[in-house]
């Protein structure tokens, strides 16, 4: 899990310069009522990192929890869209160092532990797959290249 960590970490900070220079008009504008602006898009990430945060920890005491969450709930009644960007960089920011901590803390047998969320996992494939998931969604909001996520 250490590697895994690592890579995060390294994500994160890469992405936050970039981030913390994006414009706060750009990240609030809505391109129709139904679609997520950027920082709504950024909120959905602090959601995310907030159910992968309860999947890490309740995995390695639970026997296979069931965690699942609807994004499209959650980012409207969070309101995120109502924050400032750099609040919601700040809250991202944190929650994913809190998450490289987890990681980092894993043991070798508890990566094996399994989360129930649309399908059976185990943390180390959840960890790989936010971190996809991460990137994605980051290189959406800052306008970059896309990266393929199922």
């Amino acid at each position: 899990m250490d590697a895994t960590a690592l890579e995060l970490e390294q994500v994160i900070n890469e992405y936050l310069l970039q981030l913390n220079a994006f414009p706060e008009e750009e990240a609030s504008y809505k391109p129709v009522p139904a679609r997520w602006s950027k920082k709504e898009i950024i909120g959905h990430l602090i959601d995310s990192a907030q159910n992968n945060i309860r999947r890490f920890i309740a995995a390695q005491y639970e026997e296979n929890p069931k965690i699942v969450y609807n994004q499209d709930k959650w980012v409207e009644l969070n309101h995120w869209q109502e924050f400032s960007l750099a609040d919601l960089i700040n809250l991202w920011y944190l929650l994913n160092k809190q998450i490289c901590s987890i990681l980092k803390n894993t043991d070798t047998e508890m990566a094996g532990s399994q989360v129930q969320t649309e399908a059976l996992h185990s943390i180390e494939w959840l960890a790989m797959d936010y971190i996809k998931h991460l990137k994605h969604h980051l290189n959406q909001v800052l306008n970059l290249s896309p990266v393929a996520y199922p």
